[in-house]
C-alpha cells in the first residue's frame, strides 16, 4: 500500500525534503507524528509492501495544499491520503490577517476532495481535524473558531465517505493526564510526548480497528 500524509509543519516536522521520494526513509519521513505512525506501521506489518511517505510543508493553508495537490498527492497515486490541514488558515487570520475563513476553507477543502475522488476513486482518505491546547501562542478566540474547522472536517468526511481522526478531541482529553504545555508547547506545535500520542492514535484509528 502507497500511504501519503499530508499537511503543514505538524505534518513536515523538519523532514528531509530533498530525500521525499524515496518512500519509508526516515529522514524523508521526519521525527513527527507522520514518521512514528509509519514506524509503527512498518513494524506491524513487515511483509505487507508500504510505501510511506510526507509530504507537509511548513506554514500551508488550505489556500496553499489546494494549490500543490496535483503534483504533490495525485501524481503520486496513493492508495491512502491522511490529510492535517488548517490550524495555519486560523492562525494567519489572528496573527497577520492572511487566513482563510471558514466558508473558503469548506470550499477549496471540498474542492480538493472532489478532484481526488474523480482521479483516484479507490483511495482511502483519513481526515484528520486541527487542534490546540490552550497555551503559549492560543488566545481565548481560537477554540471556537478551531471547532468549527473541525465540524467542517466532520461534515466532509460524511460526505467523501472518509475517515476522521479527531485530534481536537483527543489532545481536550490529555488535557486530563498533563497540562497544555506537556501536548504542544506554544498551543500548536506538539511535543514530543504530543506527536507520540498522535501517531498511535492514527495507527489504532486507521489500521487497527
Amino acid at each position: 500500500m502507497r500511504i501519503l500524509f499530508q499537511g503543514d509543519s505538524i505534518t513536515e516536522a523538519g523532514r528531509n525534503k530533498q530525500a521525499q521520494d524515496q518512500p519509508s526513509e526516515l529522514s524523508a519521513l521526519g521525527p513527527g507524528y507522520a514518521g512514528r505512525a509509519a514506524g509503527k506501521l512498518l513494524a506491524l506489518q513487515p511483509d505487507a509492501g508500504h510505501e510511506v511517505f510526507n509530504r507537509g510543508i511548513s506554514g500551508n493553508r488550505v489556500t496553499d495544499l489546494y494549490a500543490r495537490w496535483r503534483r504533490d498527492a495525485l501524481n503520486l497515486k496513493p492508495d491512502l491520503i491522511s490529510i492535517l490541514i488548517g490550524i495555519n488558515d486560523i492562525w494567519h487570520h489572528f496573527g497577520s490577517n492572511d487566513g482563510v475563513n471558514s466558508a473558503r476553507f469548506e470550499h477549496l477543502y471540498r474542492l480538493l476532495l472532489e478532484d481526488t475522488r474523480a482521479e483516484l476513486p479507490d483511495t482511502r482518505l483519513v481526515l484528520c481535524t486541527p487542534f490546540v491546547t490552550p497555551c503559549g501562542a492560543v488566545g481565548d478566540e481560537w477554540p471556537p473558531v478551531v471547532a468549527k474547522r473541525a465540524a467542517i472536517v466532520h461534515n466532509l468526511a460524511l460526505a467523501f465517505e472518509a475517515q476522521v481522526i479527531d485530534f481536537r478531541g483527543a489532545f481536550e482529553c490529555w488535557l486530563n493526564d498533563a497540562p497544555a504545555a506537556y501536548w504542544a508547547q506554544d498551543g500548536v506545535h506538539p511535543t514530543p510526548a504530543g506527536h507520540e500520542r498522535m501517531a498511535e492514535l492514527w495507527i489504532d484509528s486507521v489500521f487497527e480497528n
